[in-house]
């Protein structure tokens, strides 16, 4: 297959696992903000990474993997019904951390800028 169309899929396979999260998952430990940072398709649609972001400490971040493990199964069948693809691929969910680091890096970099303003200011 193509990396165009790969990546393609990749997008499609994103978007309604984003919706299904928001919308159609009842699951008590899928609260709070998760997102679909990314997913990654093998080449024979076999198998998907789905990198997902959790903001919240680390117990909410296990309770949220628990809960998309417990949800693979019905994702998947809705992903079948909602996606035309001869194969619908496994679904490994995979914990991405870029989003929290970006905020931890922006906050200090706040911090930094305004401790420079007060010693210009002084």
């Amino acid at each position: 297959m193509t990396g165009r169309r790969v990546q393609r899929v990749n997008e499609l396979i994103r978007e309604e696992i984003s919706y299904l999260l928001t919308r159609e998952v009842k699951d008590p430990r899928l609260t709070g903000i998760i997102s679909v940072t990314e997913v990654d398709t093998s080449p024979d649609l076999r198998n998907a990474k789905i990198y997902i972001s959790v903001m919240g400490s680390e117990d909410e971040k296990l309770q949220v993997q628990r809960g998309l493990v417990a949800a693979t199964g019905f994702i998947r069948r809705e992903l079948s019904g909602r996606v035309t693809l001869r194969r619908i691929p496994e679904l490994h969910f995979k914990l991405d951390n870029s989003i929290e680091r970006g905020s931890r890096i922006i906050a200090l970099i706040n911090e930094v800028t305004a401790d420079i303003r007060e010693v210009d200011s002084a």
